[in-house]
């Protein structure tokens, strides 16, 4: 039980983390009913597009001081992205069925990984990302927080209550209210349906860009490939928290961050299952845990059971 606390930190950390990219998948669910399963790439390009301003900074640049304008590049990047797969990628098909945009996004996904790997300079090899200089924090006799840990603790729950706000008083805030529950009906109510759409897909972006520099920041490193296992895990997160429900899909990224941190800490140290903690088995632990809850609450964990629309 001594390795609790701190397994509950790093859990929250990596929670926080799905978190940011499950409300960019809840985002453009919720309005258009469309799983963008390109926005693991969204996550991809974000980091390149810091990486870039870093690059472009002085060598001596703190990163301090260097972080938000990465952040800046980042979003711009992402966002950029992220609206033009709405306008040219998902709108022409807004009328079709489900199917054709789940595969367009499909084929997206794949089309920027390789549109990275070919053009983006040394994309083909791991990018090294800047990280933190100095040790850890102390939070108690047995609980340390890295200063990448601390950045996205702080980052995910400003951006989630912002949003939160943001979509609860203000006038667009209550017009994507509106879209999400009759995008037909908030069309003859003079709301530009199409503006609203395009808002979430660069709300998601922006929200994927400071995921990116995140994961950049924890891992020291960066690839073409990055985007597809968090959107994967991101994606997972937003079904268990309720997908649709912004509160939820941090919840679900949190509890699934927690669920990946206790089955490496404590499965592979029970007698006779330590090849079945850590590695690739945290992955399997965390759908698992998806598929429980599925079974005992479909709608996920703050989801709502809605009549399907005639």
């Amino acid at each position: 039980m001594h390795a609790l606390p701190q397994t509950l930190v790093s859990g929250l950390a990596l929670g926080a983390l799905y978190g940011l990219i499950a409300i960019g998948y809840t985002m453009v669910y919720g309005i258009v009913q469309l799983i963008n399963f390109a926005h693991g790439e969204i996550v991809m390009i974000g980091g390149f597009g810091a990486l870039t301003v870093h690059l472009w900074l002085p060598g001596d640049t703190p990163l301090a001081a260097a972080l938000p304008l990465m952040l800046i590049g980042g979003a711009i990047a992402s966002v950029a992205v992220a609206t033009a797969a709405e306008r040219f990628a998902y709108r022409p098909l807004r009328g079709a069925p489900r199917l054709a945009p789940l595969i367009t996004a499909i084929g997206l996904s794949i089309a920027l990984q390789q549109l990275v790997w070919a053009f983006y300079p040394d994309a083909k090899k791991s990018r090294a990302f800047p990280q933190f200089q100095g040790d850890s924090f102390q939070l108690a006799n047995n609980i340390h927080i890295q200063r990448d840990d601390l950045f996205v603790l702080i980052a995910a729950p400003l951006c989630m209550l912002a949003l939160g706000l943001f979509v609860a008083r203000s006038r667009t805030g209550r017009a994507m209210q509106a879209t999400a529950q009759d995008p037909d009906t908030a069309k003859l109510m003079g709301i530009n349906t199409d503006r609203i759409i395009v808002l979430a897909f660069a709300i998601g972006g922006a929200f994927a860009a400071v995921a990116a520099v995140a994961q950049g920041l924890r891992a020291g490193q960066i690839n073409f490939e990055m985007g597809f296992i968090l959107g994967l895990k991101a994606f997972t997160a937003a079904v268990l928290g309720g997908i649709g429900n912004i509160y939820g899909a941090m919840l679900g990224g949190v509890v699934l961050g927690i669920a990946e941190a206790a089955s490496t800490t404590y499965i592979q140290n029970i007698p006779g299952m330590h090849q079945l903690g850590g590695g690739g088995w945290k992955d399997v632990w965390a759908f698992v845990l998806l598929i429980l809850v599925l079974l005992i609450r479909p709608q996920g964990l703050l989801g709502e059971r809605v009549a399907d629309r005639a």
